[in-house]
C-alpha cells in the first residue's frame, strides 16, 4: 500500500520518509523555527511545507481558521497529527529527544505541553501586546 505521505513531494521532488511537517508560512516565528530546524528535520526524514500551499490546503481539507490554528504533521501512515502531539511525534523520531517523549507519557506533563503549545500558537502573531491576527489571541 502506498500512503499519501509517501506520495507527497516538495518543490524539488523530495519525499519525507518520517513524515511532513506543515507550518504557518505567514508567521515570522514559525518561518524562523522552520529555517532553524530544517536541516535537523531533513536529517531525520521529515519534510517541511507551509500550510498555505494549495496542495497542503487540498490535502488537509480544513476550514481556514482550523487549518492555521496549529502546525500539522502528516505521518507516513496517512494520519494527521497537530500541535504539541506533532512536536512529540517529531521528538520520538530523534534519538536524543527521548527525555521529552518519556516525560510526555505522564498525563499531567502531556496536558501542560498541549496547553503551552495552544497558548503559544494562539499568540504567535502578537508582538508587544498588539496582535496581527484580525481575531486577536485565542485564550
Amino acid at each position: 500500500m502506498i500512503s499519501l505521505a509517501s506520495e507527497l513531494t516538495d518543490a524539488k521532488g523530495r519525499r519525507a520518509r518520517a513524515g511532513w511537517v506543515f507550518f504557518d508560512g505567514e508567521c515570522s516565528v514559525c518561518i524562523g523555527f522552520a529555517r532553524r530546524f530544517a536541516r535537523l528535520l531533513d536529517r531525520y526524514g521529515f519534510g517541511l511545507a507551509p500550510l498555505q500551499s494549495p496542495r497542503i490546503r487540498a490535502l488537509l481539507d480544513l476550514p481556514e481558521e482550523e487549518l492555521l490554528r496549529e502546525m500539522r504533521l502528516l505521518a507516513p501512515d496517512g494520519s494527521v497529527i497537530g500541535g504539541a502531539d506533532a512536536l512529540l511525534y517529531i521528538a520520538a523520531g530523534i534519538w536524543w529527544a527521548w527525555p521529552l517523549v518519556a516525560l510526555s507519557r505522564i498525563d499531567w506533563v502531556h496536558r501542560q505541553l498541549r496547553r503551552g503549545y495552544a497558548w503559544f500558537a494562539a499568540r504567535r502573531n502578537c508582538r508587544g501586546g498588539a496582535c496581527a491576527s484580525p481575531h486577536g489571541p485565542r485564550s
